[in-house]
């Protein structure tokens, strides 16, 4: 059964495999899904200081870069508004929100099984104290 669920990836060229991967890489990333999420979560685009607010234990230059993949990416929109001082928006591209709600069924299944996680963590714990 499993073996159906990869099919696409068979005709896949080997730099278009290196591509997937590399995405796969960078959303699973620390921070990218986080900042997706607060995206979202605003319903609207925020500005940098909105966004270094909503996503506790970033840092500015971490929070900078993070924002530049994303908008490389496809997954972000930055608008800079021409004023004084300038004004810069993010906000989430429809790629980024379907990105965001396939991984809404990965963390909803983790989150529902964070009791067979735990057991499991407890008897290896066991297991090495004795």
């Amino acid at each position: 059964m499993t073996g159906d669920i990869f099919d696409f990836c068979s005709n896949m060229t080997d730099e278009q495999d290196a591509r997937a991967r590399a995405l796969v890489e960078r959303a699973a990333a620390k921070w990218p899904l986080r900042i997706l999420h607060v995206l979202s979560d605003a319903g609207a685009p925020l500005r940098f200081s909105r966004l270094m607010e909503r996503v506790e234990g970033i840092s500015q230059k971490v929070l900078t870069q993070t924002l530049r993949t994303l908008e490389s990416d496809g997954l972000i929109i930055r608008t800079l508004y021409p004023e004084v001082p300038p004004r810069v928006e993010y906000e989430l591209t429809p790629l980024g929100f379907d990105l965001l709600m396939q991984v809404a069924t990965l963390w909803r299944w983790i989150v529902e099984r964070l009791g067979d996680f735990d057991a499991r963590n407890a008897v290896k714990l066991t297991a090495t104290s004795v």
